[in-house]
């Protein structure tokens, strides 16, 4: 279970993420950041920096953090 301090810690690592590739906030990405935060944390990294490079080295650029569902149209 995660402490209420570790909450602010994982969102300003998110918003790190978002500055650093000059975009604008959305709830998906978000999302997905915020998920892939928490299990940096549960991982061991524990200040907003660590995170903040881990998700930049790991999310490149907006189109990384968008989720391409089973059953999409998308072409192949």
């Amino acid at each position: 279970m995660r402490k209420d301090n570790e909450i602010p810690l994982m969102q300003q690592a998110v918003l790190h993420w978002y500055r650093y590739y000059e975009v604008s906030p959305d709830e998906p990405s978000s999302r997905v950041l915020r998920l892939a935060a928490t299990k940096l944390y549960g991982e061991g990294y524990r200040s907003v920096e660590d995170i903040a490079t881990m998700l930049i080295g790991t999310y490149v650029g907006i189109w990384s953090t968008k989720v391409n569902a089973p059953g999409s149209s998308a072409v192949h």
